[in-house]
């Protein structure tokens, strides 16, 4: 039986770069506040309070003069300025192709165009951008195009996670209810890499595993992307939610992981499907690595 891990499974470099901030300043101060999960993973957060992270929910719950992270999906301007308000030293770890997003938003609403993001309105990253501008649009499925009424012109930015045909399929319709579209595909390249590796490997297994977070967007984005290909794919947090049911009378598994997937994790997975089959190997294949 082999196993096929996909080349870019796990980290992305903007959330590698969050943690890595994140325990740089713990190892600094005792306590780090993380207004929210870092990264939507519960086992690398629960590692990470190892070191003095601390996810808090609300402002309120940080004490003055305290030190706060600032995680990867960046917030709003009016957060920044209630920590400033209460003295923090702020470490910011907003991705940079994040922030990028936001300074798109905020110029495009400079230039006079409605800024409509293309996202999951409850996710923390399109809350961010669109606290940056004063009108923000969230389209977070075709139908929600029926509720815009005909505009003159509309500026999109997307969710970095967001799956590319959406954006395909959403600009295809708009541009039938808006006479001036000026986009920005600010899907970021990581996931794009992600989804068609997703999409390569899940046809050429017997079964897949994704592993990522339940809160994690871009995780069940993948985990979609495969489930559409290959009806034998399963998401799972960790080596603990697999069964070896999943596992049986195959030659061949797929493995990838969302972004704010870490690497220990993955390697969990894979050494509990090794033991399962007494050794699995692990080849590689163009689009996927060795482990």
């Amino acid at each position: 039986m082999k196993i096929i891990v996909a080349k870019s499974a796990g980290f992305c470099w903007g959330v590698k770069r969050a943690v890595n901030m994140a325990i740089a300043a713990a190892k600094e101060n005792r306590t780090v506040y993380s207004l929210g999960e870092l990264i939507h993973n519960p086992q690398e957060t629960k590692r990470l309070e190892t070191f003095g992270i601390k996810k808090v929910k609300s402002i309120d719950e940080i004490p003055k003069k305290s030190t706060v992270i600032i995680r990867s999906h960046g917030v709003p301007p009016e957060i920044i300025k209630k920590l400033k308000a209460k003295q923090t030293f702020i470490v910011d770890a907003t991705c940079p192709f994040v922030k990028a997003i936001q300074e798109k938003a905020v110029s495009l609403e400079k230039e006079g165009y409605p800024v409509c993001i293309l996202g999951n309105s409850s996710h923390p990253e399109v809350r961010g951008i669109a606290g940056h501008v004063k009108k923000p649009l969230i389209i977070e499925k075709e139908k929600d195009i029926l509720s815009l009424s005909q505009l003159q012109k509309l500026g999109i930015v997307c969710q970095t996670t967001l799956n590319g045909e959406f954006l395909s399929k959403t600009v295809a319709l708009l541009s039938k209810e808006t006479k001036e579209l000026k986009i920005f595909n600010t899907i970021c390249k990581a996931t794009k890499v992600r989804q068609e590796e997703t999409k390569k490997l899940s046809k050429s297994v017997d079964t897949m595993l994704i592993i990522g977070g339940r809160n994690s967007s871009n995780t069940t984005k993948l985990f979609n992307i495969s489930k559409h290909l290959n009806p034998k794919s399963y998401h799972i947090e960790s080596a603990k939610e697999l069964k070896i049911d999943w596992l049986k009378n195959i030659e061949t598994i797929g493995i990838t992981a969302g972004a704010s997937t870490p690497q220990w994790v993955i390697e969990e997975v894979v050494r509990k499907v090794q033991t399962i089959f007494e050794g699995g190997e692990t080849v590689e294949r163009g689009f996927c690595k060795t482990t």
